[in-house]
């Protein structure tokens, strides 16, 4: 595939995407708009914070690449995004983007539960069989899986190959027995040290007070 976006343009398309599928009556949207479905606390990961001026540098690059567009109707400049339409994916082939896009690698599960307000996929069969012709275009692969999930993800590839990242895990119940029983051990440790510096220091003040006493 020819494109390759940043951090930032992704999630301006997918937020346009997610808007144009599930409030169009609310679309194109103005740059307010964008920035707050941009900042939205909720179905983003990561959550981010951007500014205005952010938005408006991530449209330029999507321009760029022919993603995006102003629409002049109206006032105040809106926005859309010309991506699906351009390589005319089907509604629930965007939907699945859409998601990896906004909210980063998924399980099929995950994918088949967060797209529902965008496309109700009936099967988990119909999401893997859509998954596969998205992997047949080249916009998305799965991912090797990760110690502790029991699925693998999959994840788009407008930003190039997904980067691995660890995954933090709970500790086993096993595990963390062993831990406690170092940080046990330590203490005695240490408790042992403390008792002999004591005991140190009573002989050597009983020791100043014998040497002491000769000079009395």
């Amino acid at each position: 595939m020819d494109i390759l976006l940043t951090d930032n343009e992704v999630r301006v398309l997918g937020c346009l995407m997610e808007k144009e599928m599930t409030t169009p009556d609310y679309y194109p949207l103005s740059l307010n708009a964008l920035t707050n479905a941009c900042n939205q606390k909720s179905n983003r990961n990561p959550v981010v914070s951007y500014d205005e001026e952010t938005v408006v540098y991530a449209l330029n690059g999507l321009r760029e690449q022919k993603l995006t567009r102003q629409s002049n109707i109206g006032r105040v400049p809106k926005y859309e995004q010309l991506f699906s339409k351009d390589l005319n994916l089907l509604t629930q082939e965007e939907a699945i983007i859409c998601i990896l896009l906004v909210r980063g690698p998924q399980t099929v599960g995950e994918i088949r539960n967060r797209t529902e307000r965008m496309y109700a996929f009936q099967s988990i069969d119909e999401v893997l069989k859509t998954i596969s012709n998205l992997e047949d275009a080249g916009l998305v692969s799965k991912q090797p899986r990760q110690p502790g999930r029991k699925e693998s993800r999959y994840a788009h590839l407008l930003s190039g190959e997904p980067q691995e990242t660890i995954v933090e895990t709970v500790p086993r119940p096993e595990a963390a027995t062993v831990i406690v029983r170092k940080d046990n051990e330590r203490i005695g440790e240490l408790q042992e040290q403390i008792d002999k510096l004591r005991h140190e220091l009573q002989t050597l003040q009983h020791e100043f007070v014998t040497f002491k006493s000769q000079f009395d």
